[in-house]
């Protein structure tokens, strides 16, 4: 009987989780939860399941260590964004194998990593492996919506089984060719997430006679075009420092927008919210009668600040693009916005395995412009956290384009390789 390869067995199970459907909202993630359960436990790996309700479980495994290292956490979710299947060549549940990729949705956002996790805890336990500290592997509920039945839950209420030192998420691992150099992108930092509410007042009337009326829809469209043509002014953070100075060299602060401009323009579009505040306004309120004139319009921004910048901060640049005017702005939330030290043993691992694995390639940090789970780990224990699962056989900006898109899916090659890191990762670190 032929022997099961590792690139067979991610497959296997990736095609496993991929027919478990877990769109969040509902979630159901305890039916992916069982699943890698049976996997697990049948090549003996400790695991438990914890959940705030009974079909959105979280899923623990466990590699106990010698009492002599870190704990290393392989962290991951299991629920999914929604799919229409009419807008997929394939079913979205699939998990078919077809020209060399894996397809259905989250193929790559995130079930690829959650199996390639589930194979490299699976093949250490089968070896007999003694790390040096313990070795987590966390396949959480919630991650897409986060109304805390996942890593925000087990970090509050079950600490213990989550603690550690460092951790290895989703969020990084593209492939790029930057002025001639093959660089490999890990997440270090996370920008917030501080959304807030431009409120524009005027006065209503009836729509027959706009002339009584102070038409507060229309005096937003300024304010909304000048969002969206705000250009705030770029700065240095020490991931983007780092990053340049992979490529090259630190500019100098004023030296920022002719760089960025000499970049190509997929990487520029990928290096521009790594240097300032983003605004995007994505949903407005305003009248709804045909018949009335709006004495309010309010408008949804989304907004992301970089590490360290306070809302304060971006209040000063919003109102100075904004200008003078009958509005108000209001602040939403501030969630994420953490970081993580880049001179650590979990960085060195990584760095390690990219110089193995890709001649001539290096390693560079980067603030991911949305964020993960990673934050939550940051918060609660001041973990190392960083996101790095690595791809190179499909093209970055495919991959961007597939993620939470119709016809998402990987490469069977960049399933594989991602597992051989993990394996890597736990016996470089733990080793």
């Amino acid at each position: 009987m032929a022997q099961v390869t590792l690139r067979d067995e991610a497959v296997d199970v990736l095609q496993e989780l991929i027919r478990v459907d877990t769109v969040n909202p509902p979630g159901n993630e305890t039916q992916a939860a069982e699943v890698l359960r049976a996997y697990l436990e049948e090549a003996g790996v400790e695991c438990e399941l914890y959940a705030k309700v009974p079909e959105r479980a979280n899923l623990v495994a466990r590699l106990p260590g010698r009492g002599e290292g870190p704990t290393l956490m392989l962290l991951s979710h299991t629920d999914t964004v929604l799919a229409d299947p009419g807008e997929w060549s394939l079913d979205p549940w699939s998990g078919e194998l077809q020209d060399g990729h894996v397809w259905g949705r989250g193929a790559l956002d995130m079930k690829s990593q959650v199996a390639a996790s589930a194979v490299a805890m699976a093949t250490l336990a089968r070896e007999g492996s003694e790390p040096a500290g313990d070795v987590l592997f966390g396949a959480c509920a919630d991650e897409e919506v986060g109304d805390d039945f996942g890593l925000s839950w087990l970090c509050r209420e079950h600490s213990d089984a989550v603690r550690a030192d460092y951790c290895i998420n989703e969020g990084g691992g593209d492939r790029v060719e930057v002025n001639g150099r093959t660089v490999y992108l890990c997440s270090t930092a996370e920008k917030m997430s501080s959304p807030f509410f431009l409120r524009v007042h005027g006065r209503s009337g009836h729509a027959s006679m706009p002339g009584i009326a102070d038409n507060a829809l229309v005096k937003a469209a300024p304010l909304i075009e000048k969002l969206g043509a705000m250009r705030p002014k770029p700065r240095l953070v020490p991931e983007t420092e780092a990053f340049f100075r992979a490529l090259g060299s630190v500019p100098d602060p004023e030296e920022l927008p002719a760089r960025l401009d000499a970049l190509e323009p997929a990487i520029r579009a990928m290096v521009a919210p790594m240097l300032s505040l983003t605004v995007s306004p994505t949903i407005i309120d305003a009248s709804h009668k045909r018949n009335v004139i709006p004495g309010r319009c309010e408008v949804d921004c989304d907004c992301r600040l970089l590490p360290g910048q306070t809302q304060a901060e971006a209040e000063v640049e919003l109102r100075e693009c904004l200008g003078e005017g009958d509005y108000e702005l209001e602040w939403i939330e501030a969630v994420g916005g953490t970081s993580s030290a880049l001179d650590t043993p979990l960085w060195e691992a990584i760095e390690s395995f990219v110089r193995e694995e890709d001649d001539g390639a290096i390693l560079s940090p980067v603030v991911l412009p949305g964020f993960t789970d990673s934050h939550f780990m940051r918060e609660a224990f001041g973990t190392v956290s960083y996101g790095f699962f690595p791809m190179r056989t499909m093209d970055s900006e495919l991959a961007a384009r597939l993620i939470h898109s119709a016809d998402e899916r990987i490469a069977v090659e960049d399933l594989e390789l991602g597992t051989r890191f993990l394996l890597h990762l736990v016996r470089t670190l733990e080793g």
